[in-house]
């Protein structure tokens, strides 16, 4: 469910009573699920009212348009994954982890799976400035958050080497995300890039442990 508070920045008004928080998480939810289902050519205000059970009305008094409600949706999305990067630094700083790669890349393919929406949206590229520099920005916190888990589990010593072992990381695990997820490949592919990245991780340790 998407909650409201992730469109602040969007919102004509913030609602304030039950009944108007409620409208405008139904006009989030069905945008969700009309883009998850039909990707972003799908979505219209008419698709929104029918699928939420909302007058027209309530939409424009909350979003001036439909760019707001994608942009809504996309920092809902975004604002995910900063919280699943966070939970696993806590975690990697907390004790060992039995299966560092694994861990990681099931907890954002958990991410995907949950999230339709995001694939579609993203896949489509149909985002604001706005929301482009934000999607940017959080893959530069999910780096660092990557950086900081392979030193908390590997003892590795942080520098140039380990800064773009993060970002090279990300990008191919992304990658591979947005593939599997958008394309309904089959569940073998994660496990391949997961035995790349172990590849990856054990010529990395050879190279920059302390």
């Amino acid at each position: 469910m998407v909650e409201p508070v992730a469109a602040g920045a969007e919102l004509k008004r913030r609602p304030q009573q039950a009944r108007s928080r409620a409208r405008v998480q139904a006009i989030l939810d069905a945008a969700d699920g009309i883009i998850a289902a039909g990707g972003f050519e799908a979505l219209t205000i008419r698709a929104i009212t029918e699928r939420a059970g909302v007058p027209v009305g309530s939409i424009y008094q909350f979003f001036p348009d439909k760019s707001a409600i994608v942009d809504a949706l996309g920092r809902h999305y975004l604002e995910g994954f900063d919280g699943a990067i966070a939970v696993l630094v806590e975690r990697s700083e907390q004790g060992p982890m039995d299966d560092l790669v694994g861990t990681v890349v099931d907890a954002f393919a958990d991410m995907y799976r949950e999230n339709p929406g995001y694939v579609a949206l993203w896949t489509g590229r149909h985002l604001s400035p706005e929301l482009a520099q934000e999607d940017r920005l959080n893959n530069a916190t999910i780096m660092v958050g990557v950086r900081r888990i392979l030193r908390a589990q590997l003892g590795l010593r942080d520098g140039i080497e380990l800064e773009r072992a993060g970002r090279i990381a990300v990008w191919v695990a992304d990658s591979v995300l947005q593939h599997v997820f958008r394309e309904n490949a089959e569940p073998e592919h994660l496990e391949d890039l997961k035995r790349m990245l172990r590849l990856y991780l054990d010529d990395l340790v050879a190279r920059i442990s302390r």
